[in-house]
């Protein structure tokens, strides 16, 4: 379902695409150095998740919201992307949703979250929790 392009953001490496088992840079889900560190940190805590497993799910008054969890196999249609030795895996209902999405990871003097800049939403909340497409 990826489909093969450029590479932007602070991502850097090589990404892995488990369906054609060949080396390519991955537009689906675009992630910073700033996220992929902090899945790594994540993951280093809960050493039964093979990733991190990003979705979306119908919720909020926008109609969707994005899922993050740790996973500890990947279903059939999912996808695998691998940078840095960090594994995500995009969930098969979120794949088109995702595409040409940025993840990064924004620590402010009040929070710190894993912020999805998506070119492909018309529309977000007023308090920002949901989004549509």
């Amino acid at each position: 379902m990826c489909l093969g392009g450029r590479e932007a953001g602070g991502g850097g490496g090589e990404v892995l695409l488990s369906g054609c088992g060949a080396v390519l840079n991955c537009t689906c889900l675009i992630k910073t150095q700033s996220a992929v560190d902090k899945v790594r940190q994540l993951l280093s805590k809960n050493t039964e998740a093979i990733g991190l497993k990003v979705g979306v799910r119908q919720r909020g008054c926008n109609g969707l919201s994005y899922t993050l969890q740790y996973t500890a196999e990947k279903s059939k249609f999912d996808e695998e992307v691998m940078q840095d030795g960090v594994k995500i895996i995009i969930d098969k209902k979120a794949q088109l949703t995702l595409l040409g999405t940025e993840m990064d990871y924004v620590t402010s003097k009040l929070s710190s979250e894993f912020v999805f800049n998506n070119p492909n939403i018309k529309g977000t909340c007023g308090c920002g929790e949901s989004f549509s497409i």
